[in-house]
């Protein structure tokens, strides 16, 4: 068993734009309340309908999305959320106009849907851990930034770098009576797509990571995980992250 805290918390409410960093969220049957509930859609003839992603159009960096305050300090979003440019002007997301502004910016034309669920894996949570990265960043001998990795919980747990490699047979992490298991399908170590080449904000590429992660670590970084027991969490709050070791086959003969 391994303890402590959550360290940070990130929700990204458009799929591939840049998200927010917050002190509260909801875990539920969702993954995390209003995380990549919403999307840009291809519009282009011969990809119409297809959800737009960093790995075809890095630029999509450039842009920002965050839910408004909530006035209760509830952790469930309240609506929308509203889109930040390059710029720094701020769309709301039912503006007419944002479309266009958005194709303009990412040279194609697009649209928006808006939906719960836009995970490329299903209601998950992507779990990372902060001695893992810093280990990451020694091993690189440069700053490797953790929203490269686009977690929702990143964790400070009295585990060695890199222990969540050799975890087998089921993981659990509780946080008060929120309980995260690596129950069901597409849940296990988070196999890296490119996107983490890429810096946070889309400028710059940095291959060596990848590189790296593919003959150092398997490809994997972070946990996916789905959510067994819902409620509210906060930055801060303790943790225990438990292993049970997969049963051992037996053969008769």
């Amino acid at each position: 068993m391994y303890r402590g805290r959550i360290g940070g918390l990130y929700r990204w409410p458009v799929k591939s734009l840049r998200g927010e960093r917050v002190a509260a969220a909801l875990l539920d049957a969702r993954g995390m309340a209003g995380d990549r509930a919403y999307a840009l859609v291809d519009e282009r003839p011969e990809r119409a309908g297809t959800r737009l992603t960093v790995r075809q159009i890095p630029r999509m960096l450039d842009w920002e999305a965050a839910y408004p305050a909530t006035c209760d300090g509830s952790p469930e979003p309240p609506g929308p959320p509203v889109l930040y440019s390059a710029s720094g002007a701020a769309w709301a997301w039912d503006d007419p106009d944002l479309p266009a502004a958005l194709a303009d910016a990412l040279e194609m034309p697009v649209s928006l849907r808006a939906a719960d669920g836009q995970q490329d894996r299903g209601p998950t949570l992507l779990v990372t851990f902060e001695a893992s990265r810093h280990a990451l960043e020694v091993e690189m001998g440069a700053p490797v930034e953790i929203e490269r990795f686009r977690p929702n919980l990143h964790l400070e747990l009295d585990a060695p770098a890199f222990a969540e490699e050799s975890f087998s047979g089921a993981v659990t992490i509780a946080v008060g009576d929120v309980v995260l298991g690596t129950t069901g399908r597409h849940t296990g170590p988070c196999v890296r797509c490119a996107v983490p080449s890429w810096d946070p904000h889309g400028r710059e590429r940095w291959p060596e990571l990848q590189k790296h992660l593919i003959s150092g670590h398997d490809n994997t970084f972070g946990l996916i995980m789905r959510v067994v027991r819902p409620g509210a969490v906060q930055v801060g709050d303790p943790v225990t992250v438990s292993l049970t070791a997969p049963a051992a086959d037996h053969h008769t003969g």
